[in-house]
């Protein structure tokens, strides 16, 4: 294990940011600050978040609730490539960009060396931090992938090297994307959402070549939006933000078949998947609750047994 990779191995799991910026539904700011202290108390010394993450919201309240704790004893990862920008203030995100809150202000894509710099300086602001640990690129692919690698991801190296953030890379659900990132050689780290999980593994061999060439490896999405996250997923389960086909729901169940008998769960085994690779050198779950944190914090303790993974991959439900 590198030594970042031993760095971003802080307790159970990260505790991602989303939850606390009212993704899909609001949270009151007692409730997020719960959610925090009770991640801290669980031992998660590693909080990620995101412009994005409720148009600046997950970043003040996660930066309110770390206050006053030692720096030293955390870490923080932000990204960057989404500015946040005046709106029109009358109606609310959740329709554009999934996040309950006032569409006062909107993300606007600059993976331009002064809005890369922008971009994280008023992130430090909202965060009430100095610096933060990594700073990832955040979904290139989803508005140019070619500009996010040869503009922002060199501005983010150079922070690096002036001591602003710790550690670069991006963070994206496209393996291409992150593929694309790693043959820059500017990156000590990807995120990698939801393609690398227990229901499907199209990530395997980007994670393999991380492990070869030493760059870290977050996974995130483990439980693949939802459908991972229930011992027996049913009917309206999600799936990428979305409602789940029927035939991932099937497959899904039939992994819960193959954990029953292990004497695990659905979920405790999706949590444990990831970690298994070399190169995943943590997973990062949100939670919109502390019951949900200390649910997930019991989840990771469990052991589960080899034997299971080897009669997955002889039922053809996980790939060799």
């Amino acid at each position: 294990m590198t030594h970042l990779a031993q760095e971003l191995d802080r307790g159970p799991f990260w505790l991602g940011g989303a939850g606390i910026g009212n993704l899909l539904r609001p949270v009151s700011d007692d409730d997020a600050r719960a959610t925090v202290d009770a991640a801290w108390d669980a031992g998660v010394r590693g909080f990620d978040t995101a412009p994005h993450y409720g148009l600046g919201l997950s970043e003040r309240r996660l930066g309110v609730a770390l206050a006053g704790r030692p720096r030293q004893d955390f870490l923080v990862s932000t990204k960057v490539g989404r500015l946040l920008v005046p709106g029109r203030g009358d109606g609310d995100d959740l329709a554009s960009g999934g996040f309950a809150v006032p569409d006062d202000t909107v993300r606007q894509w600059d993976p331009s060396p002064s809005g890369v710099r922008r971009s994280l300086d008023e992130s430090l602001g909202r965060l009430g931090l100095d610096h933060v640990d990594v700073a990832y690129l955040h979904d290139p692919d989803v508005y140019s992938l070619t500009d996010g690698l040869t503009q922002a991801l060199p501005t983010l190296a150079e922070l690096r090297d002036e001591g602003v953030v710790r550690a670069v890379g991006v963070g994206s659900n496209s393996v291409e994307a992150l593929s694309a990132a790693v043959d820059t050689g500017l990156c000590d780290v990807v995120m990698l959402a939801g393609r690398y999980t227990l229901l499907e593994q199209p990530g395997a061999a980007l994670v393999a070549r991380c492990a070869e060439l030493g760059v870290a490896v977050v996974a995130v999405g483990v439980y693949n939006s939802g459908l991972l996250g229930q011992e027996r997923p049913a009917v309206g389960s999600t799936y990428d933000y979305a409602e789940a086909p029927a035939a991932l729901i099937d497959r899904a169940n039939a992994i819960a078949d193959v954990c029953e008998r292990h004497g695990v769960t659905l979920p405790e085994a999706a949590l444990a998947f990831p970690r298994r690779a070399p190169a995943v050198a943590a997973i990062a779950l949100g939670a919109q609750s502390a019951d949900q944190v200390r649910s997930n914090v019991a989840r990771a303790a469990v052991d589960v047994p080899e034997a299971l993974w080897d009669d997955l991959r002889a039922a053809g439900l996980l790939d060799a």
